[in-house]
């Protein structure tokens, strides 16, 4: 399994928080209500932030 960097651990609660109280919006503006996409999120700013993260995986 891999190991992600405690920043990026620190995004992605951040971004699971943000998700349940309502407000973390996607690019577009809309509500995000999808766990899996919270947890994108998080870990896209985290990867911005340069925190060790592992790289996105290809769309299928």
């Amino acid at each position: 399994m891999a190991k992600y960097s405690k920043k990026a651990s620190e995004k992605v609660e951040k971004a699971m928080h943000e998700k349940k109280e309502g407000t973390l919006k996607t690019g577009t503006g809309k509500k995000v209500t999808s766990t899996k996409q919270a947890v994108a999120i998080g870990l896209s700013e985290a990867r911005k932030e340069g925190a060790k993260v592992p790289k996105k995986k290809a769309s299928d």
